[in-house]
């Protein structure tokens, strides 16, 4: 198990004399200095042009759960621990979310550092991918988010029917060539549409070239066969969203909560029953053999499924962080994903 936790700068201030080497015992800790070992750590995001750390850090919970202050926290934590790319939505707590990260952006200097990806199309006052709402949406996006340019735009199809796909990529054309946006992803298309968007893209038209699929070890029927055969025919990069299902394969909470329950509360709840439980701990066994918390076995069942490039999850807290980092540097045998995938039957 690789771990990347490793803390990037140290004060020469604030380090003691070093000793002649006569004086130093042979067993003393060897002080670890510059950038985390998880800084080099990073895979091709499919045709796009970026290199990413191998899970990128949702920002759904930021100005909904988490205040400014603690996103803040985490976002420089998953940095120094060596992950460089964000992801999040004009509809994502009513744009707060792309506020809270474009203040991180820019109060830390990171911009050119760091791979932005944000899905367009769910906001209520740009709402779908017609061309004059799509245009709305990136410009409003990028003057939240304080930047000039998205690394990967998400188009999202779900729930607003299918889209005039020549008209939305017709705009996403313009808005690549302007730089507004340098890669195309999405999120919500069906086999079909992506089949359609390809033969668009043969026209002259931009490639998507990065799919955004709910997909997790209790939901893998979203990313049913059609949609993986044609992910895997077009070379395109996975990013599975709901990666540890609302949080419940984190494993902290196993029984009801008594009273009403949260958006969040009852999301979880959906999955305390037989399955739920027997993925716990299937989960809960490979944890303990490895060394590492449910949610880093969660993730590196993921990473170990084809086609799928870089997990999409949301974080509450730093130390959420460390947790899900561990499993980039997790490797499954055939016989753990096997157990684990019996048990989510």
């Amino acid at each position: 198990m690789a771990v990347f936790g490793v803390r990037s700068a140290v004060s020469s201030e604030s380090l003691p004399p070093v000793p002649l080497a006569g004086d130093v015992h042979p067993s003393a800790p060897i002080p670890v200095q510059g950038p985390s070992v998880g800084s080099n750590v990073r895979v091709d995001l499919g045709e796009s042009g970026s290199k990413v750390f191998p899970l990128i850090l949702g920002g759904a919970e930021f100005g909904w759960n988490v205040d400014l202050e603690s996103s803040h926290e985490i976002l420089d934590a998953y940095v120094e621990r060596g992950g460089n790319a964000v992801h999040t939505a004009d509809s994502f707590a009513g744009g707060r979310s792309e506020h809270i990260i474009g203040q991180w952006l820019h109060s830390r200097g990171l911009r050119d550092d760091v791979t932005l990806a944000v899905r367009v199309g769910g906001h209520p006052d740009n709402p779908g991918l017609g061309p004059v709402n799509l245009v709305r949406a990136v410009e409003a996006s990028l003057t939240r988010l304080r930047t000039d340019r998205i690394d990967v735009l998400y188009l999202d199809a779900a729930g607003r029917g299918a889209p005039e796909l020549e008209d939305t990529l017709a705009t996403a054309e313009w808005l690549v060539e302007s730089g507004k946006a340098r890669a195309l992803g999405a999120a919500g298309f069906t086999a079909a549409q992506l089949v359609e968007a390809r033969i668009l893209a043969s026209a002259g038209y931009p490639r998507i070239t990065v799919l955004d699929v709910p997909f997790n070890v209790l939901r893998r029927h979203e990313f049913d066969s059609d949609l993986r055969l044609v992910a895997g025919a077009q070379a395109m990069a996975v990013t599975p969203s709901h990666a540890l299902e609302h949080g419940f394969l984190a494993g902290r909470q196993r029984t009801r909560s008594r009273g009403g329950l949260s958006v969040r509360g009852a999301q979880i709840a959906a999955n305390l029953n037989r399955r739920g439980s027997r993925t716990l701990r299937a989960l809960d066994a490979v944890g303990t053999e490895l060394g590492v918390p449910d949610a880093a076995v969660a993730v590196a069942w993921l990473l170990a499924q084809k086609l799928v490039t870089a997990p999409i999850i949301n974080a509450f807290a730093p130390q959420h962080v460390e947790e899900l980092v561990q499993g980039v540097g997790v490797r499954l045998s055939r016989s753990q994903l096997a157990d684990i995938a019996r048990a989510a039957e």
